[in-house]
């Protein structure tokens, strides 16, 4: 008995550490959030102007004004960094990781400018391990837009 809750006291333990090592790779989380693509998981969350899943809301300043606030908001949240892109590009993605354990989630954000000049954005915000976020990517979405103003 004892050697098996040593084995998975040793199997919890190396979990722990490989998600914590895990690499995060630009080419499979840097994703357009206008093509991202509802899957059914439940620890995705998606804003569009398009309406099809969340409506995102528009902005009365430039597009590059939105890009620089939201950057701001989003690198002033704990334990975020930028994965690939910058708010200069006008898509950027972020990565932002729990504070026990270090799970990663995705943020990818792209700006858009709208007919009338105004700005609006797309965010695709996922988490990579787990089936559930029990709405953490809906929550931190909604906390970042309401940051904005």
């Amino acid at each position: 008995m004892k050697y098996i809750v040593l084995l998975l006291l040793g199997l919890g333990l190396g979990f722990v550490f490989w998600v914590r090592g895990a690499k995060d790779d630009p080419e499979q989380w840097h994703v357009d959030p206008l093509s991202a693509t509802r899957d059914g998981k439940q620890n995705r969350y998606i804003l569009r102007p398009d309406g099809e899943t969340y409506q995102s809301p528009v902005f009365q300043m430039s597009v590059a004004e939105l890009a620089l606030a939201f950057d701001k908001v989003a690198m002033a949240a704990p334990r975020v960094s930028r994965l690939a892109g910058r708010a200069e590009d006008l898509w950027v993605t972020y990565v932002q990781r729990t504070g026990l354990m270090r799970y990663p989630d995705y943020i990818s954000v792209k700006f858009i400018e709208t007919p009338d000049g105004a700005a609006t954005l797309a965010i695709y915000s996922r988490s990579r391990f787990g089936r559930s976020d029990f709405g953490v990517n809906r929550a931190r979405v909604k906390t970042w837009i309401d940051a904005l103003g």
